[in-house]
């Protein structure tokens, strides 16, 4: 009877990753308000998810979560975020944000605690903030990646060679590079794991994390040759080494906030997966630091 149940898990896990990662692709290809509004809405999702968790009874015994109504507002403002970042830039939405959030707060009937605006404002910062990075790395850097063999065969009813731009690729091997890194890092813990990395998730260990690490930068230098970008082999390891530590960081993130919550996973929305915070934590932290090594570091180099 487990064992049936450990497989019909499985299938279930299956299905709806393929069915996720086919639908990911397709709005990473399209970009534009295709992706932004796909972003918004799992944005709004988890940070539904990550209010709830900060309400859990785990969190909410040693300090003072905000009112319902906050949080409901909040929900709203981080999934704005993304499209006010699309069309008129991300500084005057977080900001906009932040104010917005303060004045609920100071206003509210009571007495308003600390607690409530450093959760409140963490919130926006991790489920609002971060996430619009991925806006600005997609559809930001919209220069075309001339190099690239696919956009010169790419159909021009679907935006010719001009489609394939640099934030395009960056975003493709970047996704793909985390997915290398979470099966990787799997498989090599499933293989080799003694040694655990954190007290903070106990079944990850130092050999699952090196395994990650260098099936990430693997498939970020393969990628790199068949995109022909970047095209200095170092730059495309440098790529790798940010989208693991990125991904690891916010997957230990999310794990301390499930653990202090008292709960296994942040939600139910995806069958057999959890919440949306289970599938995206790795992504997190990953778009900031790949927007700005593509905006500030490579041109440095010239690439």
């Amino acid at each position: 009877m487990e064992t049936q149940q450990k497989a019909s898990q499985l299938r279930k896990r299956i299905v709806f990753g393929l069915g996720i990662g086919i639908s990911v692709g397709g709005v990473v290809l399209a970009g534009g308000w295709v992706f932004t509004v796909a972003l918004a809405s799992a944005v709004f999702a988890g940070s539904r998810e990550y209010f709830e968790l900060v309400r859990s009874r785990g969190i909410a015994a040693g300090m003072t979560p905000p009112p319902r109504y906050v949080s409901r507002v909040c929900s709203v403002i981080c999934a704005l975020m993304p499209i006010l970042t699309l069309y008129f830039g991300l500084d005057v939405s977080v900001t906009s944000a932040a104010f917005l959030v303060a004045i609920a707060l100071l206003l509210q009937r009571g007495n308003p605690r600390f607690s409530q605006l450093s959760s409140t404002i963490f919130g926006l910062f991790y489920c609002g903030y971060l996430p619009c990075f991925w806006v600005k790395l997609r559809c930001g850097l919209a220069a075309p990646a001339l190099q690239t063999r696919i956009g010169a065969a790419w159909p021009i009813l679907l935006g010719g060679q001009a489609h394939w731009t640099v934030g395009l690729v960056a975003a493709l091997i970047s996704i793909s590079s985390i997915i290398a890194a979470d099966t990787y890092a799997f498989l090599g813990g499933k293989a080799f794991g003694r040694t655990p990395l954190t007290s903070i998730s106990p079944k990850k260990t130092w050999e699952g994390t090196v395994v990650g690490l260098g099936g990430c930068i693997a498939t970020s230098v393969i990628l790199s040759r068949i995109f022909c970008w970047p095209s200095p082999v170092l730059s495309a390891i440098a790529l790798g080494f940010l989208n693991f530590f990125g991904s690891v960081f916010g997957d230990l993130t999310e794990s301390m906030i499930k653990r202090d919550a008292g709960v296994k996973d942040s939600g139910s929305l995806i069958p057999g997966h959890g919440g949306i915070l289970d599938r995206v934590d790795s992504y997190i932290f990953t778009g900031a630091l790949v927007y700005s090594f593509v905006k500030t570091i490579l041109p440095l180099y010239g690439v």
